[in-house]
C-alpha cells in the first residue's frame, strides 16, 4: 500500500484519542445516527452484574435518540432454549433487555453470525451517513475497570464521525503474557504475514487486536462487507483485510484492561482452535482472490506448507505458556 495513505491514516489514528474526548461528534453531524448492536452472551453467566452494568449503558443510549438509533440486542436461540424455565433470565430479558432494545432472536452458527444478523438489521434501518457500533456482551463490565470502560465506550463510534473514518477497532490493553496477546502475536499475525504479508504490515500500523469484538463501521463500508462472503469466525480480521484491499480509512480506540475470560485464563485447546479457525479463513480468502492467476496452485502449496509450520510453532508456545 502507498506510504502516503499509511501516514495519513496513522495520523488520524494518533488524533483519535484526544479528539474523541472532546465529544464534538453530536454537534458536528446531527443528521448521522449511531446504531448500537449488543451481542448477548452465548453462555448466560450465573451472575448478572456484568449484564446489569452493560444495560445501564444501553438504557442511556436508548434515551438519547438525537444521536442513537434504537439499540438492537442479538440473542441466539440456543441460549434462549438452554435457559427455558429460568425465571431470572426471562425476567431480565423482558424487564431490562426488551425495555431498552429491540431483541433479534436468531439461530446462529457462531458469534460472527450474530454480528452479521445484527449489523444487517441495523443497516436496513440506517442511512448513508450512519455508523454501526458493535458491543460484545460477555465482558466483565460489572468490575470497577469495566464500568470505566462503559463510561467512554461511546467514543468508539464518535471517532468514525469526527475523523471521518471507515472502520475503528477497539483495542483491549493486555501484557505480553495475556492469552489474547499470545494468540494474536504467534497465531493471527504470524498467519496474516504468511498469507497476506503487505496487508498484515499495514494492519499492524493500526491495531494489535485484529480479532477484536469491539468496532464501529461506517455505512458505506458496511454495505461493502455485508455484500461479500461473511465468515462464521474471525470476521474482524476479514474486515480489516477488506479495508486495506479497498483503501479504507482505519483507526483505533483504546478500550481498556477488560476481559471476557474467567480469571484471564485460556486453555491450550481453545487457543489452538482459534488459530486453526484463522488459518482456514485466510486460506479461503487467499484462494478467492488468487485462484484465477497463473501458477496460483503452486504458490498456494508453498504458503500452505509455511502456514502449517506457523501453526505448529504456535502450538508449542501455547503448551509452554498456557498449560
Amino acid at each position: 500500500m502507498g506510504s502516503e495513505r499509511m501516514k495519513s491514516t496513522a495520523a488520524a489514528t494518533r488524533k483519535a484519542q484526544p479528539a474523541a474526548s472532546k465529544k464534538q461528534g453530536k454537534a458536528a453531524r446531527p443528521a448521522s445516527k449511531v446504531h448500537p448492536i449488543v451481542i448477548y452472551p452465548f453462555k448466560q453467566p450465573g451472575d448478572y452484574a456484568d449484564l446489569q452494568a452493560l444495560y445501564q449503558l444501553v438504557e442511556r443510549l436508548d434515551a438519547e435518540r438525537n444521536l442513537y438509533a434504537r439499540p438492537i440486542t442479538v440473542l441466539d436461540r440456543k441460549t434462549h432454549y438452554a435457559l427455558n424455565g429460568d425465571k431470572t433470565f426471562h425476567n431480565f430479558r423482558r424487564e431490562v433487555v426488551a425495555r431498552h432494545s429491540d431483541i433479534l432472536d436468531a439461530w446462529c452458527v457462531d458469534t460472527c453470525q450474530m454480528w452479521y444478523s445484527g449489523l444487517g438489521l441495523a443497516f436496513e434501518k440506517g442511512g448513508k451517513d450512519d455508523v454501526y457500533w458493535l458491543i460484545p456482551g460477555d465482558f466483565n463490565y460489572g468490575t470497577t475497570v469495566g464500568r470505566e470502560v462503559l463510561g467512554h465506550l461511546h467514543d468508539l463510534p464518535e471517532i468514525i464521525l469526527e475523523l471521518e473514518q471507515d472502520l475503528c477497532i477497539g483495542e483491549i490493553s493486555a501484557d505480553h503474557n495475556n492469552p489474547k496477546q499470545l494468540i494474536d502475536t504467534y497465531g493471527t499475525f504470524a498467519l496474516l504475514y504468511n498469507w497476506f504479508p503487505a496487508e498484515a504490515a499495514e494492519i499492524r500500523q493500526f491495531t494489535e487486536r485484529p480479532r477484536s469484538e469491539f468496532f464501529a463501521v461506517r455505512h458505506d463500508f458496511l454495505r461493502q462487507v455485508l455484500g461479500q462472503r461473511w465468515y462464521a469466525y474471525e470476521q474482524t480480521v476479514v474486515m480489516l483485510l477488506q479495508a486495506v484491499f479497498t483503501r479504507k480509512r482505519i483507526s483505533r480506540f483504546f478500550v481498556g484492561n477488560i476481559s471476557d475470560l474467567p480469571e484471564g485464563r485460556e486453555t491450550v485447546a481453545s487457543a489452538l482452535q482459534q488459530v486453526e479457525r484463522t488459518e482456514r479463513v485466510l486460506k479461503t480468502l487467499w484462494c478467492e482472490r488468487n485462484h484465477t492467476k497463473s501458477g496460483w496452485l503452486h504458490e498456494y502449496r508453498l504458503l500452505e506448507t509455511q502456514s502449517e509450520q506457523v501453526r505448529r510453532a504456535a502450538l508449542n508456545i501455547f503448551q509452554h505458556l498456557l498449560d
